[in-house]
């Protein structure tokens, strides 16, 4: 059995948080980052502010993310091998997705602006907080 969640929301307002402790608890399970999929700065576009549009879905290789997606969804047993992911030992028995259950996180700031990916979600979450904090959170990022 396979399963996806959505982890999306604001950037700093502890999707990956959240994700890491979902890592530590749910069996056989793996992780897609969007921010691993940001384009280089060369191929970001420059506003009319002269910065870089980093939060944008065209910063994104969405299609990379949607690939790798489905590099999992084909057979989580060996993706999860394949990125230094521990398995339960029924899922270790097999190659397929016959034995236990298997969770897909892909977690990101922008996960549910791309339609390709929203038809894969079996549970979606969204994760906002008050402004001010993440005002404060992204400031002390940056120092």
């Amino acid at each position: 059995m396979k399963f996806i969640i959505g982890i999306g929301g604001v950037t700093n307002g502890g999707k990956t948080t959240l994700t890491n402790r979902l890592l530590k608890t749910l069996p056989n399970c793996c992780v897609v980052h969007q921010d691993d999929f940001f384009k280089k700065p060369d191929q970001i576009e420059v506003g009319e502010d002269g910065f870089r549009q980093w939060d944008v879905i065209a910063a994104l290789d969405m299609e990379a993310m949607i690939n790798t997606v489905k590099g999992w969804q084909e057979n989580p047993v060996k993706f999860a091998r394949s990125h230094g992911v521990s398995l339960s030992p029924e899922a270790e028995e097999s190659d397929s997705e016959e034995k236990g259950i298997h969770f897909l996180i892909i977690e990101g700031f922008l996960i549910y602006n791309y339609k390709p990916l929203i038809d894969v979600y079996d549970k979606c979450f969204y994760i906002s907080i008050p402004y001010e904090e993440c005002k404060k959170r992204r400031r002390s990022e940056s120092c």
